[in-house]
């Protein structure tokens, strides 16, 4: 008999195709978002759960788990919607999706920089309008990417393809993580040992940094005193590493130029103020939305899945 697995939210077909092909799947064709009673109640009778980011697994909702479950295999790189001390405590597994996105949002990362340097979202509402009325020297004037400093926070997977990418804009890369990486890795990136360090070399500052509670607020007043004036800060990695009042106020103040934005606290109720400034660029959380890097992370979740019910060793275990 083929193991039951319930999934939480409508996959790419191709996934459910295998889902179907070598499982006996608990699909959500209408996509809906399930509340967590309702998450306990269609797991009943289920081996694993497939979910992404928009469920969260709560120690209740952990503790809540028929008995039957015996793994969630997240189809999102970041794994903080997860209580992971309740799941190790129960004996659950946990899986993520790593390295298939680093692509997608490395380009995500791009096209905000430039977004927020070009005031993109300010051109296009004119245009759209019908507002834009000629042409003049000081007319949209923005910021220049190429030959900038990038400073890149979490130089993980990510971080590295953006520098890459940024490489092609004679981009000159700074970068701060937890330790220094092997000189083949760095690519020529210049490494500051804090992150204090690292703020005044960036003309661009992007955050690449996972959900923790040492990340959470990472950037905050303090921090942003110390970047440049006129500095511009983007972030397509998890809204809490933000202090979202620090960086409204230095947008406001001029102590910013710009920002461009993927993820936020409270998503998708973001902070009123990000709407109402026309110096930020705003995208609704789409790092990953490519159709190649959808697919290719439910397969991974599905890699994952089946390690498991082989009785291996799941390649992107994280509890």
């Amino acid at each position: 008999m083929k193991p039951i697995i319930f999934v939480t939210r409508k996959l790419p077909e191709a996934v459910e195709e295998r889902l179907r092909r070598d499982y006996d799947p608990i699909l959500n064709p209408d996509d809906v978002l399930y509340s967590s009673d309702q998450i306990i109640e269609l797991s009943r009778g289920a081996d694993a759960i497939l979910t992404c980011h928009t469920e969260r697994f709560t120690a209740d909702v952990i503790g809540r788990l028929p008995e039957s479950v015996r793994a969630i295999a997240s189809f999102s790189v970041g794994y903080d919607h997860v209580d992971t001390a309740a799941a190790s405590a129960r004996g659950l597994i946990i899986t993520n999706t790593p390295e298939v996105l680093s692509d997608a949002t490395a380009e995500l990362t791009m096209m905000l920089m430039l977004g927020a340097a070009r005031r993109a979202s300010e051109g296009e509402r004119l245009v759209r309008a019908g507002e834009w009325k000629n042409w003049s020297t000081s007319f949209m004037v923005g910021t220049q990417v190429t030959g900038k400093r990038l400073g890149i926070l979490g130089f993980g997977r990510v971080g590295r393809v953006v520098a890459r990418r940024a490489r092609g804009f004679a981009m000159e890369i700074h970068y701060n993580d937890l330790k220094r990486m092997p000189i083949e890795r760095e690519e020529g990136a210049i490494y500051h040992k804090t992150p204090e360090e690292l703020m005044p070399h960036c003309d661009f500052l992007t955050l690449h940094c996972v959900a923790s509670p040492e990340t959470t607020k990472l950037l905050n007043g303090d921090l942003i005193s110390l970047l440049p004036d006129g500095a511009i800060v983007v972030n397509a990695s998890r809204g809490v590493v933000i202090d979202d009042d620090a960086l409204i106020a230095a947008l406001k103040s001029g102590k910013l130029t710009a920002a461009g934005l993927d993820v936020y606290n409270g998503e998708p109720e973001i902070h009123p103020e990000y709407r109402r400034l026309f110096n930020v660029f705003l995208m609704p959380h789409i790092g990953s939305a490519t159709k190649e890097t959808r697919m290719a992370m439910g397969f991974r979740a599905l890699d994952n899945l089946d390690a498991v019910f082989a009785g291996q060793e799941p390649r992107d275990r994280v509890v």
